[in-house]
C-alpha cells in the first residue's frame, strides 16, 4: 500500500460525520492513512477533531433538494478534491453521496465509495420518486464501489437495477460502522444512574419501560406507536413509553394528534435528544422500533447490546438484526394494531420476554462487533489499492 495515503471521508451533516463513523477516522488514520473528514459547518466538526486527531474541511449541504445551493456544493467540492488530491473517498448519506461522488469523478479520483445506509426514495411517491431515483442512480454510477449495508438494501438496489451487483459489496454482515459493545454495556451504567432516571420520569420498579430512540418522525412510524400506546396503557396501567430524540417538523411533521398524545398522555415521556442515550436503555424493558424504511439501524443494535429486546418492522436491516422469536418480535409497517398486539405480548408472556433478552447482547456481540467491521473496511481499501497499483502499473508498460 502506498505511504500514507489520504482518504476523504464525506457527509452531509457533522453530526453523522461524529457520530456514524465514529473512531472509523482514528483507527484509519492508525492503520497508515492520512484522514480529512468533510461535511458542513456546525460544532460537531470540532468535535470530530479533537476527538478523531484529524483534519476537517467545510463544504455546504443541504439535506432537502436545492439545485443552486446544491451545485455550489459540487464545485466546493470538486476544488477541494483538486487541492488535496486523494486517493480515495468514501461518502455517506445522500446528499454528500451526489456531491462526493460527482466531485470526486470530476476531480479524477481514483476510488470513490459510497455506503448506503437507508434510502429516503423507498417511501417517496410520484416526481419525487423519480427524482430521488435519478440522484441515486447518478450516485452509483460515478462511484467506483457501492456499499449497502444491510442485505436487504443489497437486494433492493439490484431489483431495482440501481446498480449491477460486481458493483456492490456488503461489508462484514452488514452495518457502517458495527457497535462498541464494551461501551454499550449494563455494566458500564451505575445503579446510583439509573435510580436517578427512574424517579426522575417517574417510573416505579414495577412498571414496563419501552423506549423509542430516533428522529420523531413520520417515517420512523410514530404515528401508528402513539395511536397504539392508550390503549395498551388501558390494559396494562404499569406500561410506559419514553421517547428519546428530536421532532423534525420541517422535513417529516409528526400528525397533530399525535403531537398532542405525546404532550398529554402521563405515561409518555419525551426528553428530546440525549447523547447518553445508553443510560435510557439501561432503565428500559424493551426497544420498540416501528420504522417504515432503515439501513442498518445503530439503534437496534445498541439496544441488543444493553440486553434489550426488540420489537421492529419487517424493513431492511431491521430484520437481519432481530430474528423473530429469538431476540425479538418482527411486525409488518404501518400496523398499529400489529404493534400494539406485539407490545402487549412483550409485557405478558414472562417466559418469551426471558428467552428473548437473554439471546439479545450475545447476538450483537457475535456479529457486529465494531472492530470487525472496521477490519473488514479496512482490508477493503487495501484491496482496492492494491488494484489501482497494478492498474496503473499494467497501463505505464
Amino acid at each position: 500500500m502506498n505511504i500514507n495515503p489520504k482518504l476523504i471521508r464525506i457527509t452531509t451533516v457533522p453530526v453523522s460525520l461524529a457520530g456514524l463513523i465514529r473512531g472509523q477516522h482514528r483507527y484509519m488514520t492508525q492503520q497508515g492513512f492520512e484522514v480529512v473528514g468533510v461535511s458542513s459547518s456546525g460544532k460537531a466538526m470540532a468535535d470530530v477533531s479533537k476527538a478523531e486527531g484529524v483534519r476537517t474541511e467545510v463544504v455546504e449541504m443541504t439535506r432537502i433538494l436545492s439545485p443552486v445551493k446544491d451545485l455550489k456544493s459540487l464545485w466546493q467540492f470538486y476544488k477541494l478534491c483538486r487541492r488535496e488530491k486523494p486517493t480515495i473517498v468514501h461518502s455517506h448519506t445522500p446528499k454528500a453521496g451526489i456531491v462526493g461522488m460527482m466531485g470526486a469523478w470530476l476531480a479524477r479520483v481514483p476510488i470513490r465509495l459510497h455506503t448506503v445506509a437507508g434510502m429516503p426514495l423507498m417511501e417517496a411517491t410520484g416526481a419525487k420518486r423519480k427524482l430521488l431515483d435519478l440522484v441515486e442512480k447518478m450516485t452509483y454510477g460515478f462511484a467506483t464501489k457501492v456499499y449497502p449495508n444491510s442485505q436487504g438494501l443489497y437486494d433492493f438496489i439490484v431489483e431495482g437495477n440501481y446498480a449491477k451487483p460486481k458493483k456492490l459489496h456488503v461489508i462484514a454482515n452488514g452495518s457502517s460502522n458495527g457497535i462498541d459493545t464494551s461501551f454499550f454495556s449494563l455494566n458500564t451504567v451505575s445503579e446510583e444512574t439509573k435510580q436517578q432516571l427512574r424517579q426522575e420520569l417517574g417510573i416505579k420498579d414495577n412498571d414496563f419501560l419501552f423506549v423509542f430512540v430516533g428522529r420523531m418522525v413520520g417515517d420512523k412510524g410514530l404515528n401508528e406507536l402513539i395511536a397504539a400506546f392508550p390503549t395498551i396503557h388501558e390494559k396494562n396501567p404499569n406500561a410506559h413509553l419514553l421517547l428519546v430524540g428530536n421532532f423534525e417538523r420541517e422535513l417529516d411533521p409528526l400528525l397533530s394528534q399525535t403531537e398532542e398524545v405525546i404532550s398529554n398522555h402521563p405515561n409518555i415521556h419525551a426528553v428530546g435528544f440525549k447523547k447518553n442515550v445508553k443510560d435510557y436503555f439501561a432503565i428500559s424493558d424493551a426497544l420498540v422500533f416501528p420504522s417504515y424504511r432503515e439501513g442498518f439501524p445503530n439503534v437496534v443494535m445498541q439496544a441488543g447490546a444493553m440486553g434489550l429486546p426488540s420489537i421492529v418492522t419487517d424493513i431492511n436491516g431491521c430484520n437481519e438484526i432481530i430474528e423473530e422469536g429469538v431476540n425479538g418480535i418482527i411486525i409488518p409497517t404501518k400496523d398499529a394494531e400489529a404493534l400494539k398486539e406485539a407490545m402487549i405480548k412483550l409485557m405478558s408472556d414472562k417466559e418469551l420476554y426471558t428467552k428473548l433478552k437473554s439471546n439479545s447482547r450475545e447476538m450483537i456481540v457475535s456479529r457486529y462487533e465494531q472492530k470487525v467491521v472496521w477490519k473488514a473496511l479496512l482490508d477493503e481499501y487495501k484491496r482496492l489499492i492494491d488494484k489501482l497499483i497494478v492498474d496503473n502499473t499494467i497501463a505505464r508498460r
